[in-house]
C-alpha cells in the first residue's frame, strides 16, 4: 500500500495519465435496432479518431462492420450525426473521405451507391415499399454558393444521381421519418437566423403513386416553437417533443389537433447539434420509453400511452440517451458519476440490465475518483446558475495543512450545450493532481427549461462570462478553493467565454482556448452554413450590430488582458478557423505576455487522434504549473511559451 504523501496541489502524482485518456477508449455516439442485432458507432482514437460501425448479435458475437480505411462519418451541418442506418442485416453508411453513401453487404467490402459529387446525406429513414432511403442532403456542388439542403430519396440498391429532392426551398432540414404503413413521411424543417432549439416546424406530407410528396401541411411549430424528434408510432400516430409550455415535452397529433401526452417541468429533449438524437422509443403502440432531465440529471421511464401514466425504471444511471426500443426490451447510452457511457440493453419485464460496450474500459480504484456535486450559485440579476464542482481526490496524497486547491473551470461548448455528472478521465486528470473542477452550466445551457437556455439571447459573452466568473467566486467564498488560483478553459464557444472571461475580468490568473473565438466579426464571415446566422440571436444581427462584435470581441481590447494564455487548434477546423487563434497569438506575442500555441495537422473541430488529445491535455498542465508555479508530479514534455520571465 502506498504511504499517504504532503504534496502542494496540482503536483500530486496521478495514475490518470494522459496515456489512459485514449487508452481502449471509443466514443460511442449512436445506436440502432435491425431484427434481433444492435448496432452502434464508434469513433476510435488510435485510428485516427475513425468511426466505425460495429453489430452484436444475440449470442453476444460483436464485428466490424466499416473497415480500414472507411469511417462512417457525416459531415452534413459539419458536426454530423445520423451517419449510418441499417435494413434488414445491410449497412448503409455516409464515409468522411467522399461524402458518398456506401451499401455493406453480409460482410462484404463496401460499394458506393450515390455518385462522386459535392453531396452530404445524414439521418436517413428507410422507405421499405419504395427501396429507397428518404434523407437529409447537403449540396456543395456549387462553388462560393451557400450549401443548399433538402430532403431526398437515395434508392437502395444504388442512385447515380444522388438522389431525388422530395422537400426543398427552405435553409434547413431534419429527421425524415416515414410512418409504418409507408404512406406519410413527417420532418422538421427551419429558417435562419433561427438553430433548431429556437424555432422549428413539423411538416407531414402524403407520398404520391410516382413516390414524390403531396398534400404537404405544416401541423406544430413555428419560429418561436422548438420541436423535436417527430416518430410515427406503430399505429400510426405522430409523436414529437415541444417547448410550447416553456419545457421541451411530449405531444401528439390525432385526428388534426395537438394533444399533450406528459406535460411536467422537465426536458424530454436536446440541443439538435448532430442529427439522429433520440429520447425516446416505441416499445409497441401502448407504450413509449423515454428519458428525462431536470437540473441536469436524466432519467428513464415508461409512458402509457393510453392512460398517459408515466412509471420510472430504476437504472443506475444520470445520462441517458439514444433510446431504442423493441418489443421487450431497450437499449440505450447511459452513463453515471462512476461509469463513462456504455450501451445498455434494458429488459423491460425482468428489468435485467446488461452492457454490451463501453467508451471507457480503463477502471478507477474509487480512491482516485473525484465525483461531481451538482452546485447551484447566485448570479447577475439575481438569477441562480448551476455547475457540477469536483473537488482533488487522490488517495496517495493529501495538501500541507492551510492550502486550498487551484480551481479550473470549464465553460462548455455550444454555447447551448449542457455538461452532465457522467465520468469523465479527463475531469478525472485534473482532480487526481489536485486541480479542482468547476463545469459551468451557465445561462444558454439546454435541460433547464426554455427561458433558462434563452437568457444568452443578446448576452453571448457577457452573462456566460458572468456566470463562470461568479461560480469560481462561489467556491472561493466558500473557502473550497484558492481565490488567487483560478484558471479557466473552453473549447469552441468555451473558448470564445474562455477569452472574453480573461479579457474583460480581472478574477482569472490563466486559460487555455480550444479553437476558441477571438473575433466574432470574422466568425460571422467565415463559418460555415449551419451556425452563419446563429449569431444574430446570440449577440445581434450583423452588419447592422456591427459596434457589438467588435465589443464582445477580446482581439479588439488586447489592453484590457493581462493574462497568460495557451491555444490549441486543429488546422483543418471550418466552424472556427485557425486564423481565430492565430490573431490572438500574434496580439499576445506583442503584447509581451506569455503565451503558447499548439496547431494539429488532420485534427477539425474538436479533436480525434490519440496523440493530438494525450499532447494538448500535457501541454495544458504543463503551461499551468509553469504560470501558477507548482510542480509536476511526473515528467511532462515541455512547450515553448513565448514572454516567459525566467525563473
Amino acid at each position: 500500500m502506498t504511504e499517504v504523501q504532503v504534496a502542494p496541489y496540482g503536483s500530486w502524482k496521478s495514475p490518470v495519465t494522459a496515456e489512459l485518456l485514449v487508452a481502449d477508449s471509443i466514443d460511442i455516439r449512436q445506436v440502432a435496432l435491425d431484427g434481433a442485432d444492435v448496432y452502434w458507432s464508434e469513433g476510435r482514437p488510435k485510428e485516427g479518431g475513425r468511426q466505425v460501425v460495429v453489430r452484436r448479435s444475440p449470442d453476444g458475437e460483436t464485428v466490424d462492420l466499416v473497415p480500414p480505411p472507411y469511417n462512417a462519418r457525416t459531415r452534413v451541418h459539419e458536426y454530423g450525426g445520423g451517419s449510418f442506418a441499417v435494413v434488414d442485416g445491410v449497412l448503409f453508411f455516409a464515409n468522411y473521405a467522399d461524402q458518398r453513401l456506401y451499401r455493406v453487404d453480409n460482410g462484404e467490402e463496401p460499394r458506393a451507391i450515390t455518385p462522386e459529387a459535392e453531396l452530404r446525406y445524414a439521418d436517413a429513414a428507410a422507405d421499405r415499399q419504395r427501396g429507397r432511403f428518404i434523407c437529409v442532403r447537403e449540396d456543395h456542388t456549387v462553388a462560393g454558393r451557400e450549401a443548399v439542403n433538402s430532403i431526398a430519396a437515395v434508392q437502395m440498391d444504388g442512385d447515380d444521381a444522388g438522389g431525388t429532392v422530395l422537400v426543398e426551398g427552405n435553409d434547413f432540414y431534419s429527421s425524415p421519418r416515414v410512418s409504418a404503413d409507408g404512406t406519410r413521411l413527417a420532418w422538421l424543417m427551419w429558417h435562419h437566423p433561427n438553430m433548431p432549439w429556437d424555432g422549428t416546424e413539423l411538416w407531414v406530407g402524403e407520398f404520391a403513386a410516382d413516390g414524390s410528396l403531396e398534400n404537404m401541411e405544416q401541423v406544430a411549430g413555428g419560429s418561436d416553437e422548438s420541436i423535436y424528434q417527430p416518430e410515427w408510432s406503430p399505429d400510426g400516430t405522430l409523436y414529437f417533443v415541444s417547448d410550447r409550455t416553456g419545457w421541451w415535452n411530449l405531444y401528439r397529433l390525432r385526428e388534426g389537433e395537438v394533444e399533450a401526452v406528459c406535460e411536467m417541468e422537465a426536458e424530454f429533449g436536446r440541443p439538435q447539434w448532430q442529427f439522429g438524437s433520440s429520447t425516446y422509443a416505441f416499445e409497441s403502440a401502448g407504450k413509449i420509453v423515454c428519458s428525462y432531465t431536470q437540473k441536469g440529471r436524466w432519467r428513464l421511464a415508461t409512458l402509457d400511452t393510453r392512460t398517459l401514466q408515466l412509471s420510472l425504471l430504476e437504472v443506475p444511471y444520470t445520462e441517458l440517451s439514444q433510446i431504442r426500443s423493441t418489443a421487450g426490451r431497450a437499449v440505450f447510452l447511459g452513463g453515471s458519476p462512476v461509469s463513462a457511457l456504455e450501451v445498455v440493453c434494458l429488459d423491460l419485464g425482468s428489468s435485467a440490465l446488461e452492457v454490451l460496450s463501453r467508451s471507457g474500459k480503463t477502471s478507477l480504484d474509487s480512491g482516485y475518483v473525484s465525483v461531481a456535486e451538482m452546485i447551484e450559485f447566485p448570479t447577475e440579476g439575481g438569477l441562480i446558475a448551476y455547475g457540477l464542482f469536483y473537488a482533488p481526490k487522490n488517495r496517495d496524497y493529501f495538501a500541507p495543512e492551510g492550502e486550498k486547491p487551484p480551481l479550473l473551470v470549464m465553460s462548455h461548448g455550444g454555447p447551448t450545450s449542457v455538461v452532465t455528472d457522467v465520468f469523465d478521465v479527463e475531469i478525472q486528470y485534473w482532480t487526481c493532481r489536485g486541480i479542482a473542477v468547476l463545469d459551468v452550466n451557465y445561462g444558454g445551457s439546454t435541460g433547464f427549461g426554455t427561458e433558462y437556455r434563452r437568457r444568452l439571447n443578446g448576452q453571448w459573452g457577457i452573462l456566460d462570462v458572468d456566470d463562470c466568473v461568479n461560480g469560481a467566486l462561489y467556491l472561493a467564498k466558500q473557502g473550497r478553493v484558492d481565490g488567487e488560483r483560478l484558471i479557466i478553459r473552453g473549447g469552441s464557444a468555451g473558448g470564445f467565454t474562455t477569452l472574453n472571461a480573461l479579457t474583460f475580468r480581472d478574477v482569472f490568473k490563466v486559460g487555455a482556448s480550444y479553437y476558441g473565438i477571438g473575433d466574432l466579426e470574422r466568425m460571422a464571415q467565415d463559418t460555415h452554413k449551419f451556425e452563419s446566422r446563429y449569431l444574430d440571436s446570440m449577440v445581434g444581427p450583423y452588419p447592422e450590430q456591427r459596434d457589438v462584435y467588435l465589443a464582445r470581441s477580446a482581439i479588439h481590447h488586447m489592453d484590457k488582458l493581462s493574462c497568460p494564455i495557451i491555444f490549441f487548434q486543429g488546422l483543418e477546423d471550418k466552424v472556427v478557423p485557425p486564423n481565430q487563434s492565430e490573431m490572438m497569438v500574434n496580439a499576445l506575442k506583442e503584447k509581451g505576455l506569455p503565451v503558447a500555441y499548439l496547431a494539429f495537422e488532420g485534427e477539425q473541430h474538436g479533436f480525434r487522434k490519440a496523440e493530438t488529445i494525450m499532447r494538448a491535455t500535457e501541454a495544458e498542465l504543463y503551461f499551468y504549473s509553469r504560470i501558477l508555479g507548482f510542480d509536476l508530479g511526473e515528467d511532462v514534455e515541455p512547450v515553448e511559451i513565448v514572454n516567459l520571465p525566467s525563473a
